[in-house]
C-alpha cells in the first residue's frame, strides 16, 4: 500500500514525523447506450463518457462488432470500455431455423432454438437457445463464431451473458415442450452460464476480457439463486440494472436496493467483485424533471462506494425505453454534467 511520510520542524529545531497509508481510487466510468444500438459517437462527444453497453444475440451472424457498426471498433480502440451483452435470446438472424456455417475451417450445425422466455401472459414469447442445448454442446458453433469475430476487434470487452435473467424467467420458461418454474429456470441458467464462461475461458481471448451475468435485480430470491459462489469464481463483475419509475424513487434508494441484498445474501467471492451497472435510467412520465434526477446520481454513487460492500465501477445510461432522454438535448446535458463531477471526474 502506498505510504506518505511528513516531517515538520519548528524554529527551535524540534521536529515531528507522521506517516499515513493511502489508496488511490480510480474514477467511476460514466457510460451510455443509444436506442436501437445506434452509433452513440455524436452523443458522447464532449462528455466524460468512458463506458458503453451493446446488445447482441448469439443467433446473429454478426456478433462482433455487429452488422454495419465499425464505430464500435473506433470507440473501443480509443479506450471506451465496452460491455457486450450476449444473449441466447434469438434476434438479428433471418429466421429461427437451424444454422450451418463454417468458422476458421470448421463446419458447425446449430439446431433451431428450443426454449421460450419472457412468458408474460398475453404476449408473444421470444425464442431462445435452450439451457439443455447449451449443456449438450449444440450451441458451441455460435460461441466459436462470436469468438472468431471478437479476436479481430483489437481490444478486450466485458462479456455479459444475458440481459436480465430475472426478466427472462419471471413467468417460467419452456424448453422442448417441458415447462420450468422461475426457480428451476434460474438453476438451469446458472449451469448454462457456467458452461459458456468455461468454454470461452478455455480459449485464447483478447487481453482484458472479463465476464458477468445480467440481472435486472428486482427480485431478491432470484438474485441470490443466480449468484452462487461457484459461478462467481468464474465471473469478474456483479451486475444489476437501475431504473427510476416512480416519483418517490431516489437515486440513492434505486442504486442501493440490489447492493443491500448482495451484501446480506451473497458470499465472499461475489462480494469481492466490483459492480457494472449495464443500464440505468429515469422514466420521464413519472419523473418529469429527468435532468434534475440525473444530477443526484453522482453523490448517490459516491455515498454507496463509501459504504460496506462491492464498489460500483461503471454506470451506463440507457437512452431507450424507460430511460429515454426527453428532451434529448436536456438529458444529454445533464449526463455530461453528472459525469464531470466526482466520483466520475
Amino acid at each position: 500500500m502506498p505510504r506518505v511520510t511528513v516531517t515538520v520542524r519548528d524554529s527551535g529545531g524540534q521536529g515531528a514525523t507522521a506517516t499515513a497509508n493511502y489508496t488511490i481510487t480510480p474514477p467511476v466510468l460514466g457510460g451510455y447506450y443509444l436506442s436501437g444500438g445506434a452509433d452513440p459517437t455524436a452523443d458522447m462527444t464532449g462528455g466524460n463518457f468512458r463506458s458503453l453497453t451493446q446488445y447482441r444475440s448469439f443467433a446473429d451472424g454478426y456478433v462482433f462488432p455487429g452488422y454495419n457498426r465499425p464505430w464500435l471498433v473506433t470507440l473501443g480502440r480509443a479506450g471506451v470500455q465496452v460491455n457486450m451483452v450476449l444473449e441466447l435470446k434469438h434476434y438479428g438472424a433471418p429466421d429461427t431455423g437451424p444454422q450451418t456455417f463454417t468458422v476458421d475451417g470448421v463446419k458447425y450445425t446449430v439446431p433451431a432454438p428450443a426454449m421460450t422466455i419472457q412468458q408474460r401472459p398475453s404476449t408473444v414469447w421470444p425464442k431462445a437457445y435452450g439451457y439443455s442445448q447449451v449443456l449438450a454442446g449444440q450451441c458451441d458453433g455460435l460461441f466459436a463464431r462470436a469468438l472468431s469475430q471478437y479476436r479481430t476487434m483489437g481490444f478486450g470487452v466485458n462479456i455479459q451473458l444475458a440481459s436480465e435473467l430475472d426478466t427472462d424467467h419471471e413467468f417460467g420458461t419452456t424448453e422442448a415442450g417441458k415447462q420450468y418454474t422461475w426457480a428451476e429456470s434460474d438453476a438451469r441458467a446458472v449451469q448454462a452460464v457456467t458452461y459458456i464462461v468455461n468454454w470461452f475461458r478455455a480459449k485464447e481471448l483478447p487481453q482484458g476480457t472479463t465476464f458477468s451475468v445480467g440481472l435486472g435485480g428486482f427480485d431478491r430470491a432470484c438474485y441470490q439463486r443466480t449468484h452462487p459462489e461457484a459461478l462467481m469464481s468464474r465471473l469478474d463483475f456483479l451486475q444489476w440494472n437501475v431504473y427510476a419509475t416512480n416519483a418517490s424513487h431516489t437515486a440513492l434508494d434505486r442504486f442501493r436496493r440490489t447492493k443491500d441484498w448482495a451484501v446480506v445474501d451473497l458470499g465472499p467471492v461475489a462480494l469481492s467483485r466490483p459492480v457494472l451497472i449495464a443500464e440505468w435510467g429515469v422514466r420521464v412520465a413519472e419523473i418529469p424533471d429527468q435532468a434534475g434526477w440525473i444530477g443526484t446520481v453522482p453523490p448517490a454513487i459516491a455515498r454507496l462506494n463509501a459504504e460496506r460492500g462491492p464498489i460500483i465501477e461503471r454506470t451506463n445510461y440507457f437512452n431507450s425505453g424507460w430511460g429515454t432522454l426527453s428532451p434529448k438535448a436536456t438529458g444529454l446535458a445533464a449526463l455530461r454534467a453528472a459525469y464531470a463531477r466526482p466520483p466520475y471526474a
